[in-house]
């Protein structure tokens, strides 16, 4: 069990270099952008980001990743947000910005195969 609660929330987000932006037209990076407050003041809303979405194909994500996950229970909605826990196969996440974030604190845990990607950086 990989148990954090006393985890810092990531602080910054590198920018997209060369490299990140052919591996997006490679399509081994997704573009997500950002929507709501929920994750001020790290990202603003119309921010997008790259995801690595083979980021966990062969390990669990790690307290402190920035996550892009579908809601548990409505499919259709993609949440940005921060792992603060990781037990197996599930994860905590959480926004930046408690206050204005729906969250882990009200619809429980995300099953590991909900969270499509890791995010990498900023883009362009």
């Amino acid at each position: 069990m990989k148990k954090s609660l006393d985890i810092a929330p990531p602080l910054q987000l590198r920018n997209s270099q060369p490299t990140d932006v052919v591996l997006w037209l490679l399509r081994q990076r997704r573009r997500f952008r950002v929507v709501g407050a929920s994750m001020l003041p790290l990202l603003e809303a119309g921010t997008e980001v790259l995801i690595n979405p083979a980021a966990y194909r062969q390990q669990l994500p790690q307290p402190g990743d920035l996550v892009v996950a579908h809601h548990p229970h409505q499919p259709g909605l993609l949440l940005i947000k921060w792992v603060v826990y990781v037990d197996p196969g599930r994860c905590f996440l959480q926004g930046l910005n408690t206050a204005a974030s729906t969250d882990s604190r009200e619809f429980g845990l995300v099953l590991q195969r909900d969270i499509l990607g890791q995010v990498v950086c900023r883009f362009p």
